[in-house]
């Protein structure tokens, strides 16, 4: 009998998979076509057609379940999915990760000839972008202009064997250093397109990007998103007696010109605003009371807000280059090997030397200061992982970006903030933010802990916490006082003793230990974080072979390789020792698994 329109079929909307909708549909048929159908055979070709309905609608429901998911950060699983939300909730994927230090440079300078000191005409100018390497092929950026001129560590380099008069100088100068090298990509662009979009091949390994001029020598600016139209330029200082102090002057500069920088997992775009240059003439910069008060016939406003990044009057977000050629400079990771350890940087790659007044000096002599340069870091290298970031880090950063909303007022919003801070200018592993009691100003201690080339957890250098304190002075409050500080590094070890089931081999229930041992404290804890001794035993007890962990000892590691930082066993264990204490400026580590985990299986 036929269905009527009219009647309300009884179908169950829960059947989301093949078995329960291909019953559903069995059920179905059944009820209402009893008559006309009655072939259930699992050969039969009304079967092959309930089998294909209920294939399509378990594809279908898994393909909706599959998108429901991809819409939240909580529950997506796809990285450029995460990458695309975490925008949405304020923070920006940076990318390949990078690693910041310094490095000393050495130079002989002939001696004068009058036998007053080095010849001051030969001291060099070692310009940014020069490179350096370690013996291993990691490479390494100079991130700016090393001036030897400036520096008052000379000594005697070598001297007359028959005289003992000085030939030549030794002068030794520092420089900050980015890891990675730079590249260049050029590439055509033809008609005027709205919102213009180019990929820069090798997506993935660009850290940052430092310049994009188009044919006519025009420059294209980086922002954070493309309404902001005014941008930040250091300028240098020209007032010599504060050049120690505030060595560049920042000054607003209108960018019409402007490109924002989209990431995927494996890609990177610059995308442009719909403006056209022959509009870039006619947009005059916006008078500041008309953007202020922006009356429209009256004599009040309803808006008292103003925002300074935004003076253009125009709502073109951009030009867009047009029947041009554009010349785009990055950073890129050419090596899986970011950080570097004291003394590994000794290789000059490529040297970028000048000379002031180069055409009255002699020839030989500059090719002799040239080709004595040497170099050496005197402190590691340090910044993030060797591995790029995670989805579950990618996460946590967008929610810490999403609650704090580009400004600084609680302490976890520095957190946050910190977290954020772009990877071309360095990256802290841990952080804590602690008021500073004692300080008659709203001041804040921030303890921060980099890691090194292999992992491990290490002092973040000076170039890191400076970039900090830049990156750090954008977001915080006015009254607000910073001071950046080293964190500390407590190593700990186990020594445990467990009891074995019978008839186990010991040797294998052992080795099965430490790893157990070794997955529990895979990833780092936090700054300030506890050690739960209690998770030490359930992690033991679960192991394949052992029957109870009968005791555990947390014990200090120290000596080479380790950390000396203080720290009191005893005193840190809580009124029922089921967990240590830790300061809220510092962290444990278990730093040597093989070493630090050592057992007996009774």
């Amino acid at each position: 009998m036929p269905v009527k329109r009219t009647e309300q079929l009884a179908i169950d909307y829960t059947a989301r998979d093949f078995s329960s909708i291909r019953d559903e549909l069995i059920t179905y048929v059944k009820r209402y076509y009893a008559d006309s159908y009655k072939d259930f055979n699992e050969a039969s070709f009304g079967s092959m057609m309930v089998d294909l309905v209920a294939y399509v609608g378990d594809m279908l429901s898994f393909y909706l379940d599959y998108q429901a998911n991809e819409t939240f950060i909580q529950t997506a699983l796809e990285f450029d999915n995460i990458i695309n939300i975490a925008k949405q909730m304020g923070y920006n994927y940076s990318g390949a990760p990078t690693s910041h230090g310094e490095v000393t440079f050495y130079v002989l300078v002939p001696a004068n000839a009058a036998g007053g000191g080095p010849d001051s005409r030969y001291y060099p100018l070692l310009k940014r972008g020069s490179v350096v390497s370690t013996q291993g092929g990691s490479v390494f950026t100079l991130a700016q202009d090393v001036n030897f001129r400036a520096s008052t560590d000379v000594v005697v380099g070598t001297v007359d064997n028959a005289t003992g008069i000085p030939l030549t100088y030794a002068v030794r100068q520092t420089g900050k250093v980015i890891s990675g090298e730079l590249d260049v990509h050029d590439v055509s662009v033809g008609g005027y397109e709205k919102f213009l979009k180019i990929e820069i091949p090798g997506g993935r390994s660009i850290s940052e990007i430092i310049t994009v001029f188009d044919a006519n020598g025009n420059q294209y600016f980086e922002v954070d998103y493309l309404s902001q139209d005014v941008i930040y330029r250091e300028i240098k200082n020209p007032d010599t007696s504060l050049s120690n102090l505030a060595p560049m002057i920042l000054k607003p500069a209108s960018v019409p010109r402007r490109f924002v920088v989209n990431r995927t997992l494996n890609q990177l775009f610059l995308q442009f605003g719909h403006g056209s240059e022959s509009e870039i003439k006619t947009d005059p910069i916006a008078e500041p009371n008309k953007v202020v008060l922006n009356l429209h016939g009256r004599d009040f406003t309803v808006d008292p807000t103003f925002d300074p990044s935004n003076l253009i009057s125009n709502d073109k977000l951009g030009v867009s280059p047009s029947n041009t050629r554009l010349t785009i400079i990055y950073r890129k990771s050419i090596s899986d090997f970011l950080n570097a350890p004291v003394g590994s940087i000794t290789q000059v790659v490529t040297s970028r030397i000048e000379f002031q007044n180069s055409n009255t000096l002699n020839l030989s002599q500059m090719d002799t200061v040239e080709g004595s340069l040497e170099c050496i870091n005197e402190e590691p290298l340090v910044g993030d992982n060797i591995s790029f970031s995670t989805i579950e880090d990618v996460k946590q950063r967008a929610y810490g970006a999403f609650y704090n909303q580009n400004r600084a007022v609680t302490l976890q919003d520095y957190k946050s903030v910190i977290y954020t801070m772009p990877q071309q200018f360095g990256s802290v592993a841990r952080c804590m933010v602690v008021p500073d009691n004692d300080s008659f100003k709203r001041n804040l201690n921030i303890y921060v802990i980099a890691k090194d080339q292999n992992g491990d957890l290490t002092q973040a250098n000076n170039t890191i916490k400076q970039n900090l304190k830049s990156w750090i002075n954008k977001y915080r409050m006015v009254n607000d006082t910073i001071d950046i500080l080293d964190g500390r590094i407590i190593n700990f070890g186990i020594k445990f003793e467990v009891l074995g089931d019978n008839n186990v081999n010991k040797y294998t229930v052992l080795q099965r230990c430490y790893s157990a041992l070794s997955q529990l404290y895979a990833s780092h804890a936090d700054m300030g974080e506890p050690l739960d001794v209690t998770k030490i035993y359930k992690k033991l007890n679960s192991v394949v072979g052992v029957a109870d962990a009968i005791t555990i000892k947390i014990v200090r590691k120290l000596g080479t390789n380790y950390s000396s930082a203080a720290y009191d066993i005893e005193k840190g264990y809580s009124a029922d020792r089921r967990y240590l204490v830790i300061p809220a400026d510092g962290v444990y580590e278990f730093k040597f698994p093989n070493s630090d985990f050592t057992g007996v299986v009774l």
